[in-house]
């Protein structure tokens, strides 16, 4: 899509490390520290209703269909194994969703990151912490609104190449989209191709931080797509951007309790921006971090953890990213909405959506 003027970008919300430990662990102690309070509502826009194929039109062979504007929403790491989140298990798998008011059943995209394979197949390898969630999960998370699942990361191979490869089909059968991970390197670096409102859009998954063994998909071998190869993911934008309107990229990078990106993200973003990324979701650091706005591109950093266990206060800040095109391809939006992990594996907002809202602070410059 030609790069539009940027019209206006919402917010975005810094986040502060704590502590040395890496949050991961089910020892951690869990916090019952409060939340932040409610933040002040900056914006009035709302979402059109939830569409979920390509608008009819009546078309002559000499018109395209318009246009409509588009709402998408991403979010960062998603786990809903229920043998680390037992409130899962106790409380279903709703629980995870249920704190949002259905906002991802009023956009058009949803994307997430999803830490677990939908496996029941599989051997745990031997690495500090494995997860692999029931297929039943997926329900909910169909249900809640989430359309695409990235697994590009470090937890897509925890059972083994098998259980990756049942877990995508699990996801096919839900009606998710899985993008990053194939049985070769060609089903993992394609895009999963969504077509709404006029508009074709390319989602790409990529992943750096990764386990012990081989992880990294080749032409005869299961794995992920690589986030540490920048050849490789510029290759993957510029050939979604042939055959996408949009192009959005989940990944997995930066360093686990990072508040900021690193130089090494940085290069990368301009890179996969340059290629025709328009949008760009990062996760991994278990910490919110900021965004910026590269040649009209959002890029959020690092959207920090989401339905994970409450183990801080700086661990259960969250967000869910929002970035509204207009139908003319103009960036109407990029914001973070602020929401907090109030309990183990419930995400909640901070307060009702009307909009791009959240805590007064400067976008980064990448720049200075």
């Amino acid at each position: 899509m030609p790069r539009p003027p940027f019209l206006l970008v919402a917010l975005a919300v810094m986040a502060t490390a704590c502590g040395a430990s890496v949050e991961a662990g089910p020892g951690s102690a869990p916090t019952t520290s409060a939340p932040p309070t409610t933040v002040a509502v900056t914006s009035t826009t709302t979402t059109p209703p939830l569409t979920t194929t390509t608008v009819a039109t009546t078309t002559t062979s000499s018109t395209v269909p318009p246009k409509g504007r588009l709402v998408i929403h991403g979010v960062g790491d998603v786990n809903v194994d229920p043998d680390y989140i037992p409130a899962l298990a106790a409380e279903g798998y709703d629980h995870a969703w249920s704190g949002l008011d259905g906002l991802f059943l009023t956009d058009d995209l949803t994307v997430v990151n999803l830490e677990c394979p939908a496996a029941l197949g599989g051997a745990p390898l031997d690495k500090a912490f494995t997860f692999r969630c029931d297929p039943e999960a997926l329900d909910e998370m169909a249900a809640a609104g989430v359309d695409v699942a990235g697994q590009a990361n470090n937890h897509v191979l925890d059972y083994g190449a098998d259980a990756m490869l049942e877990s995508l089909g699990h996801l096919a059968d839900h009606g998710i989209g899985a993008p990053g991970a194939g049985a070769s390197a060609a089903e993992a670096y394609a895009p999963h191709l969504v077509d709404v409102h006029g508009w074709t859009i390319a989602v790409l998954g990529f992943g750096g931080p990764r386990g012990p063994g081989p992880w990294i998909a080749t032409d005869d071998r299961p794995g992920m797509a690589d986030g540490r190869d920048p050849a490789a993911m510029v290759a993957a934008v510029e050939a979604a951007a042939a055959v996408a309107d949009l192009v959005v990229v989940t990944i997995h990078w930066g360093v686990e309790l990072d508040t900021q990106p690193r130089p090494h993200q940085v290069a990368r973003a301009r890179a996969m921006v340059a290629a025709g990324a328009d949008v760009i979701f990062g996760h991994h650091s278990h910490r919110l971090q900021p965004m910026s706005v590269l040649d009209g591109a959002a890029v959020f950093w690092g959207l920090g953890n989401f339905v994970w266990p409450r183990l801080s206060v700086p661990g259960a800040t969250t967000a869910v990213a929002e970035v509204v095109i207009a139908p003319d391809g103009t960036l109407e939006q990029a914001c973070l909405i602020p929401a907090t992990i109030v309990s183990h594996g419930h995400p909640e907002l901070d307060g009702p959506y009307t909009g791009c809202y959240g805590i007064e602070s400067a976008i980064i410059d990448v720049d200075a």
